[in-house]
């Protein structure tokens, strides 16, 4: 009776990190000091200190806009991790559906090991085991259903030199989102080699600030196409940015 109950409480804690999706956020905190952008104030632009950040702990900035400005995701907890790149790690559950997202905030000096770790996780490569609940273990990193990267496209200063595991034809691509000035641009042959699929990245210049991820996400949940998730994201972006329409769909893409 007693191996039975065990049975039934194993298959339901893998089933139901089954029929869960996850999301991964890598961001790159802004930093003036050791990133090659265009200085920003001192406040926001410090990479060692997320409270303050422009894209963790500023308005817009992940941390803040999924926990503060939207009631689609409640904040779950800030997850101990041992990585003394990633400053903070942070977990959401959406409200009404059963998608987690983990958000990663790296000291902005070490952008290219943020960005080796995004490409690596849509290789899905390095997963991320997590305890959501005492019989229930989600999985992110490699293992996610999306990945994003968010922050200065750090691919126009540096190269990087990673080996891509060869994905079988028959396994499903991680989905992926770049919210970077020219991601598509930059990116393009490391996804390629990642086999994953590219459903929104950048053609100009850009702000990749959280309202636009939080559109996509909404899109991505929704199993909407590529062409309705860009257009989430143009619309998003034009009312945050009051650039224009025209030049907001012009902005994103999605695919290759």
């Amino acid at each position: 009776m007693k191996k039975a109950f065990l049975l039934v409480v194993i298959f339901f804690s893998i089933y139901t990190a089954k029929a869960t999706k996850t999301i991964h956020v890598f961001v790159a905190l802004c930093d003036n000091k050791y990133q090659g952008i265009v200085p920003v104030p001192e406040r926001i632009g410090n990479g060692q200190n997320p409270n303050t950040n422009l894209y963790w702990g500023c308005g817009y900035g992940v941390r803040s806009f999924f926990k503060l400005k939207t009631k689609d995701w409640n904040l779950v907890k800030i997850v101990k991790q041992n990585n003394p790149k990633i400053l903070e790690r942070i977990l959401f559950k959406h409200a009404t559906k059963d998608v987690y997202l983990l958000a990663d905030a790296y000291d902005g000096q070490y952008i290219k090991n943020c960005t080796e770790d995004f490409l690596k996780a849509s290789n899905q490569r390095n997963p991320v085991y997590l305890n959501v609940g005492s019989n229930t273990t989600i999985s992110f990193g490699g293992n996610s259903n999306l990945v994003a990267y968010i922050g200065h496209d750090g691919l126009m200063d540096f190269e990087l030199d990673i080996s891509f595991y060869k994905i079988d034809k028959t396994t499903k691509k991680v989905d992926v989102i770049i919210l970077a000035c020219y991601s598509k641009n930059y990116f393009s042959p490391h996804i390629k080699n990642a086999s994953a699929n590219p459903i929104l990245w950048t053609t100009h210049l850009m702000a990749p600030e959280a309202y636009t991820l939080k559109a996509a996400i909404d899109g991505w949940i929704l199993n909407e196409t590529g062409q309705k998730i860009d257009e989430r994201a143009a619309q998003t972006y034009n009312h945050y940015q009051k650039c224009g329409i025209k030049g907001a769909r012009n902005l994103f893409t999605t695919g290759f």
